[in-house]
């Protein structure tokens, strides 16, 4: 070998090694979770000395175990997030006391009329009268932070702060202590588990003053107070008002340009179950997780030991079956809905025909309901430009025409945006197969409208059929009480539970399509970086816009009736929701009945969930029986609930436990014909009440409830009765089949034909 090969093999040798000690270095950020009751915890004064014990024995003497620790949980868990090497994270999970290790992982962020589509009004005799608008309720939400000018948290009438408030008004970029009032009562925010993966590189508030716009947006859904005159640039005018317009609010910024980390998420549920909320609401998530894995579910067990009602977005990853996330059953999930108000914008074609489409394009912009302009749709052999992704419109195809975009990739208002920097003058957005008729609206940069899946194949067979098709734009305002609703949105994620079957999810769908609430002034109400208009008030569709308002009515409940349980808030919520729209017919899902996978219990319902009569109550020790029903191991139960318990002898103690759930997930696996489940009905409503059952059997099974008549004497007695599920259907073993059917067992009041206890039912044959 001569010495030129020697020296380039010396240095790639030398490169390998300083690659693979780099490697081996590389610092990734873990959730480490300890035992509440460690042995090791009583020779420390404090759990943060004890937190950071357990990296002192890890790292090299020399080196500061404090610079690595990120966040030390004591309330939402007990452990700590910190920044370690693979060969630190071999060694720490050895050590006594260590239950488990979790990979820091990013989660993604999933109004003016919708308060009236509910049924809640400012009249008297009223649920929001009923519930003093939510007053001494303090809402707690984890998003993007919040715009604290916004007009809807002024806190002109409201009541002072709680006394059980412990939280604060953290100082930082743009925001300190004055920022906070009676109505936003705390704000806090938390980077480190964010700025430890994925550095800050976008100029970003580093306080809880809100970047991106979502975090005001779900915050006032929740709980902003009444703001008269609000509207998009003259769209959805009206009164703005929150689910709870009488209930504080805090807020905790978790959540950045590039999402929102475990462990950030994590550190705000362990502040906030000591700062004194009443109510969490986290419109994010991710996928699927086991519970045990789920850093929601674990912190969401505390806060509901705490007596803190937590509400999870579904997730946007709709109409995909078992997309569905925030599984656990002391969570309430939510899927996303429609409203009866439209914003038509319509394309009349040169053909005369006309495609119906949505937009809320500036109803005053001189270039509304503009001339007839010439169409492209750049379809050929580049799907850059079928998607209208940046870069990709030749300026001499689209300069001075309409510009036809497909959805998908990017993002819708964006594709707006690069039309108009390619010389477009208005654009046609179209739903692709995916999308079908979802009309989810946007606030355009330049005129533009979305119409359906099937308009769009119209559009499409026109462009083709003529040498020079024109079209043109038509606004219409807004329009309210035009189609049937609420259906279900299209994106809405959808069960069954991908990791507990057993228990039906979503648990509800609420409005979340198209909903107008607070802005920032910092941003166009596009969002994007280019839209230099600015708004108090802007729309947004997606299962985070259906949390807030369950949130919001949770809220509602919870100063109406103090002393229920989280399980009492969410059964009522559930039990008094609706299966038909406001035509009386069944709710939809596109063009065809929704389903049980698809809506859950149904579509919420305050005015009814105040005074649901019934209440299925749980326990805390509930759920653990419901665990050791569902074969998880001791220690996977002990990381969600920090109980050690012998699933063995719980499980004989509880022979034929089903978790007392406000609706019945029945699973018929190889052979099985016969299920029988146990539940127990508090009554919430007056003494001297007397219920009958109702039963709408699912097609190929026999129901039989025993008794059928349940008679309470007194105020918070609970009675119980039983059901038994008979299949009448075979299930060939080996044929790999999954079947399902659907129906509803109610529970009738007597004398009192508004109470109505409705559960949904959900069977399912599997055969392996």
């Amino acid at each position: 070998m001569d010495s030129k090969s020697k020296i380039q093999l010396f240095f790639l040798t030398l490169f390998l090694f300083t690659l693979t000690i780099a490697n081996a270095e590389a610092l990734g950020t873990y959730i480490v979770q300890l035992h509440p009751h460690g042995t090791t915890s009583s020779a420390f004064t404090s759990k943060l000395k004890w937190h950071l014990s357990f990296l002192q024995q890890t790292l090299s003497s020399d080196e500061d175990p404090s610079s690595r620790l990120l966040y030390s949980y004591r309330s939402a868990m007990d452990g700590f997030a910190a920044q370690l090497t693979e060969s630190e994270l071999e060694y720490l999970k050895n050590l006594p006391d260590v239950i488990s290790i979790r990979p820091d992982t990013m989660l993604q962020l999933q109004t003016t009329y919708s308060y009236k589509f509910l049924g809640l009004n400012p009249a008297r005799e009223n649920g929001w009268y009923q519930s003093g608008f939510g007053r001494g309720t303090i809402i707690g939400v984890l998003d993007t932070g919040v715009w604290p000018e916004s007009p809807s948290f002024n806190d002109q009438g409201m009541p002072p702060v709680p006394k059980k408030w412990k939280g604060i008004c953290q100082a930082g970029k743009a925001f300190n202590s004055s920022n906070c009032n009676r109505k936003l009562i705390g704000a806090r925010y938390f980077t480190k588990g964010h700025s430890s993966v994925s550095p800050f590189r976008i100029p970003e508030y580093l306080s809880p003053r809100d970047s991106s716009g979502h975090g005001t947006h779900t915050s006032s859904t929740a709980g902003g107070v009444p703001v008269p005159l609000a509207s998009v640039f003259g769209y959805a005018s009206g009164v703005a008002r929150g689910m709870a317009p009488g209930a504080h609010i805090a807020v905790y910024k978790v959540c950045w340009f590039n999402g929102c980390y475990n462990s950030d998420i994590m550190a705000a549920m362990d502040v906030a179950i000591r700062d004194g909320v009443d109510i969490l609401s986290l419109s994010l998530g991710g996928f699927s997780t086991p519970l045990y894995d789920d850093n929601i579910a674990i912190g969401s067990f505390r806060a509901m030991e705490h007596g803190i009602s937590v509400i999870c977005a579904a997730g946007n990853n709709g109409p995909t079956a078992m997309s569905v996330a925030n599984e656990a059953p002391w969570i309430a999930t939510i899927g996303a809905s429609t409203l009866d108000r439209k914003f038509p914008a319509t394309v009349r074609m040169g053909n005369g025909q006309m495609l119906y489409g949505e937009s809320m394009y500036p109803l005053n912009h001189p270039m509304s309901n503009g001339k007839e302009l010439e169409l492209v749709y750049l379809s050929e052999g580049d799907t850059e430009s079928q998607f209208c992704l940046r870069g990709s419109l030749p300026r001499d195809k689209v300069k001075g025409k309409m510009v036809v975009c497909d959805r998908g990739v990017n993002g819708r208002a964006e594709k707006g945006q690069v039309v108009k920097e390619a010389g477009g003058v208005a654009m046609i957005l179209a739903n692709t197969e995916i999308n079908l008729g979802e009309d989810s609206v946007d606030v355009h940069v330049l005129p533009a409208t979305l119409i359906g899946f099937d308009e769009a194949v119209t559009l499409k067979d026109y462009i083709n059929s003529t040498r020079r098709p024109l079209a043109r734009i038509e606004f219409g305002g807004t329009v309210i009480g035009k189609g049937r609703a609420p259906a279900v949105a299209r994106f809405s994620a959808r069960g069954p539970s991908y990791t507990n079957p057993s228990i039906l999810k979503p648990d509800v769908i609420a409005p979340g399509v198209n909903i107008i609430a607070a802005w920032p002034q910092n941003l166009g109400p596009t969002g994007l970086p280019e839209d230099s208009r600015r708004v108090n008030f802007s729309v947004m569709s997606g299962t985070s816009m259906a949390c807030p308002h369950v949130s919001g009515i949770a809220a509602l409940i919870r100063s109406a009736h103090p002393s229920w349980s989280p399980a009492a808030i969410k059964s009522a919520i559930m039990t008094t929701a609706e299966v038909t729209d406001h035509t009386g017919r069944p709710i939809l899902d596109e063009n065809q009945a929704a389903g049980v996978f698809d809506m859950g219990a149904g579509h919420v319902n305050p005015q009814r969930a105040l005074n649901p009569g019934l209440v299925y109550d749980i326990r805390p020790d509930d759920y653990i029986i419901h665990l050791c029903s569902l074969g998880y191991t001791k220690s996977e139960i002990f990381s969600i609930t920090h109980r050690n318990v012998s699933c063995n002898a719980v499980l004989k103690k509880n022979r034929g436990f089903s978790l007392n759930y406000p609706s019945f997930s029945v699973i018929f696996k190889d052979g099985e014909r016969r299920k029988m489940f146990s539940r127990r009905l508090t009554n919430v409503g007056s003494a001297n009440s007397i219920y009958s059952v109702e039963v709408m059997a699912p097609e190929g099974v026999k129901v039989i409830v025993k008794p059928k008549r349940l008679a309470f004497k007194q105020v918070n007695q609970s009675l119980t009765y039983r059901v038994w599920f008979i299949s009448r259907k075979r299930v060939k073993r080996g044929d790999g089949l999954v079947t399902y059917a659907e129906g509803n067992l109610t529970w009738l009041h007597s004398k009192n034909g508004s109470n109505r206890v409705r559960s949904p039912v959900a069977v399912t044959w599997k055969s392996k």
